[in-house]
């Protein structure tokens, strides 16, 4: 494997294998696998679960790990192009991402949406530059429109839980929050779910649907799988006998890359925050899903995320065990 950037890139038996090595590698762990090898951690964007889980795949394979962050490490990083660096930043991304990925046997690269440009965020402009500049294996550890590395983690928990896949009821709703949020989760998401055969339905306030691109995409991976992908501004229909429920919060379309227009708007959303009375229609043993980190009272309430529903941390646990997986197929055989 010399990427992983996303789950559109890997047949489902592929997918499956990985989920399979990932269970294999947590009931007989090889702590030698990756004996000698370093992976490359580049954080252009802030993390708790990524660096740690990566870290942790790492070492229990044993291999290591560095970390590179210009909050942390560099005295400011310059990413533009035929710039005259006489600011602060004293490095260049172009001479800063060849030598970090020098430096190890493949390398990890975060870095969230600008959220300047619409069409530069959904054609994943910025992360598709930056790995460029890398002659290593690479893995998005969450780009402007992406984030696989989670995805395959909720593809694990809905097995581990022994959710369906074919025909089984996933809803994916917005919810409300206080920043404009990037689109690279809901877009993972509602691929993973519809690559995974499930009837999808993206549940959403009107001025709040995801950009075609996303949706025809998933439509087209549901046509594949025998899934379906359809969305609603209606909580009701939209959770009738729904098995999962996956709660994220995106930017608006109509107003991308402007706050204030995006604030006005949702003023009166306040109200899109998961609680008990989301699930008077759903399956009764509907799950309640999220990528963490997650704002109590704004997203969902304590009693849901403190509640038996929730799986917030089971998902976080297998960001670890399938980044493993993705690791040991990256580099065990190099």
């Amino acid at each position: 494997m010399d990427f992983f950037n996303d789950l559109a890139d890997f047949s489902t038996a592929e997918i499956r294998e990985l989920i399979t090595l990932a269970c294999r590698l947590d009931e007989k762990p090889e702590p030698r696998a990756l004996d000698g090898k370093v992976l490359s951690l580049l954080f252009l964007s802030p993390s708790l679960r990524t660096l740690v889980s990566f870290q942790s795949a790492m070492v229990r394979m044993g291999g290591g790990t560095f970390v590179v962050s210009p909050d942390m490490s560099i005295h400011g990083l310059e990413s533009r192009s035929g710039i005259v660096m006489d600011g602060v930043a004293a490095e260049h991304i172009h001479e800063a991402v060849p030598v970090i990925a020098s430096y190890g046997d493949a390398i990890g690269i975060r870095a969230f949406a600008r959220r300047e440009n619409l069409d530069d965020d959904l054609a994943d402009r910025e992360f598709r530059e930056l790995i460029a500049l890398a002659d290593t294996p690479y893995i998005n550890m969450e780009s402007a429109i992406n984030h696989p590395c989670q995805s395959l983690a909720d593809w694990k928990t809905m097995d581990d839980l022994g959710l369906p896949a074919n025909g089984g009821k996933f809803v994916q709703s917005w919810t409300w929050h206080p920043q404009p949020m990037p689109l690279a989760v809901p877009a993972a998401t509602v691929q993973m779910a519809a690559m995974r055969g499930m009837d999808v339905t993206v549940l959403r306030p009107e001025g709040f649907e995801l950009p075609d691109t996303i949706m025809d995409k998933a439509r087209q991976a549901a046509a594949m799988s025998g899934g379906s992908v359809t969305e609603t501004d209606d909580r009701a229909d939209a959770m009738k006998d729904g098995q999962v429920i996956y709660v994220n919060s995106w930017s608006s379309a109509r107003h991308y890359a402007n706050k204030r227009a995006e604030d006005k708007f949702k003023l009166e959303l306040r109200d899109w925050c998961v609680d008990e009375p989301w699930f008077e229609n759903a399956a009764s043993d509907c799950r309640f899903m999220h990528c963490l980190p997650v704002r109590r009272g704004v997203t969902v309430t304590d009693r849901i995320l403190d509640g038996s529903r929730s799986v917030v941390v089971a998902e976080a646990r297998n960001r670890m065990l399938v980044q493993m997986a993705v690791l040991h197929q990256m580099l065990s055989s190099s």
